[in-house]
């Protein structure tokens, strides 16, 4: 987006918190249970109401101070260090695996794992955790799709440093702790944290467990999933409710960067899961690719820090999302509007479609990526980050969905 192409953008008052915190009120209680679709939204900052899903792209006929201007040849300033994350919801709980027979749980899992890109035998320790769970403490409602949630974003389910899991469950070499740093540089990985679900030492110790015979070995991923499933389900947890999921996952690691991460990599999961079938290869790899960019800052005009932005507008990251897919966007809102496929009124979005507000007519002024249950991954507005939320809201302008894969 060049400068001028849009309205005005709204954004945020005077009165900046730490990013933090402003992630941890962004972050809407989310659940995911199996076969149910359950979201608690609770999500506004510090008393300030932000528009979910209204929100645009567009340059300010003034911009804040602390947001910059355009520079000459389209290049930004930084936006400011404390972005703040809206409204968000959580993803859709699954569909259960099925229990006919073992054969058609093996196809089941195999199926899903190749369509998720997860390695065949790190989902095999997701279910078999699930399972496990399931007989032990039935009212805890675990989902797979949580664990693979919490083992894609620690360590790309055990692929970290070119590593793999091999068929006895272990990783192919040890995995010490991961330095994660948030994109302000902070670290927020956990000290002496260590395996392919990078489990802290007090949780180690304390939950460490194993669905076989023998000593647990946090190197071993049944050994960590099902470990960190029952701290997940410990306290009597019922991860059913929003507010208790968030709770359980916390406990494995109560970074706000992590829990975004966790909550859109499990929608998505459990709407692929859910749906029975494999999913568009492009629109998968686009909002995968908007999972990893969650957290960076918005920044007027920006095109990530792959082009030298700090961060992105909204339609920055859907052009970054769709272009890394190997699908070329025009660059605004209002131009990805009139020149993607529709989606038919009434229809319900698929993942990867594109989430369109404002008026056809005049002004497409956001978009955002539809990632199922209801949610999307956008860069809303100043002062915020890229972040989840529901996709509609009382009284906001939506104009429908595009389908950039059709």
């Amino acid at each position: 987006m060049t400068a001028g192409d849009d309205d005005r953008a709204h954004h945020d008052g005077p009165g900046r918190v730490p990013r933090d915190r402003t992630l941890l009120t962004a972050l809407a209680s989310a659940v995911v249970a199996v076969g149910v679709f359950v979201v608690a939204v609770q999500l506004t900052p510090d008393k300030t109401e932000l528009t979910s899903a209204a929100t645009d792209d567009s340059a300010p006929a003034s911009p804040p101070a602390e947001a910059g201007a355009p520079q000459a040849g389209g290049t930004r300033t930084a936006a400011p260090e404390s972005a703040e994350l809206p409204p968000t919801t959580p993803p859709p709980g699954p569909t259960s695996a099925p229990g006919a027979s073992r054969v058609r749980f093996e196809e089941w899992v195999n199926d899903v794992a190749g369509w998720l890109d997860i390695p065949r035998r790190a989902m095999h320790a997701y279910a078999i955790a699930t399972v496990t769970l399931a007989d032990e403490q039935p009212d805890c409602h675990l989902s797979w799709v949580t664990l693979a949630g919490v083992g894609r974003t620690a360590t790309d389910h055990g692929r970290v440093h070119d590593g793999d899991i091999t068929e006895d469950g272990t990783v192919s070499a040890p995995i010490g702790t991961i330095e994660v740093r948030d994109f302000a540089g902070a670290v927020v990985s956990r000290p002496g944290a260590a395996g392919p679900m990078q489990l802290a030492p007090a949780v180690w110790e304390r939950w460490r467990a194993t669905p076989g015979h023998g000593e647990p070995d946090i190197q071993d991923l049944d050994d960590a999933a099902l470990t960190a499933g029952r701290a997940l389900c410990a306290d009597g947890r019922d991860l059913s409710d929003g507010d208790q999921w968030l709770d359980g996952v916390s406990a494995l690691h109560d970074e706000p960067l992590f829990l975004h991460r966790v909550l859109a990599t499990a929608n998505v999961y459990g709407t692929v899961g859910q749906s029975g079938h494999e999913p568009d290869t492009a629109a998968l790899h686009a909002v995968t690719f908007a999972i990893d960019k969650i957290g960076l800052p918005y920044v007027w005009g920006g095109n990530g820090r792959e082009r030298g932005d700090a961060g992105f507008d909204c339609s920055g990251l859907t052009t970054a999302a769709y272009g890394s897919a190997g699908i070329d966007l025009m660059r605004t809102a209002h131009t990805q509007y009139h020149s993607v496929s529709r989606v038919p009124e009434g229809e319900q979005p698929r993942l990867g479609d594109l989430i369109f507000y404002g008026d056809p007519a005049t002004k497409i002024h956001h978009v955002g990526l539809y990632i199922g249950n209801q949610q999307m991954i956008d860069a809303p507005t100043f002062g915020q980050a890229v972040q989840v939320h529901d996709y509609r809201k009382p009284g906001d302008n939506y104009a429908g969905a595009g389908r950039p894969t059709a």
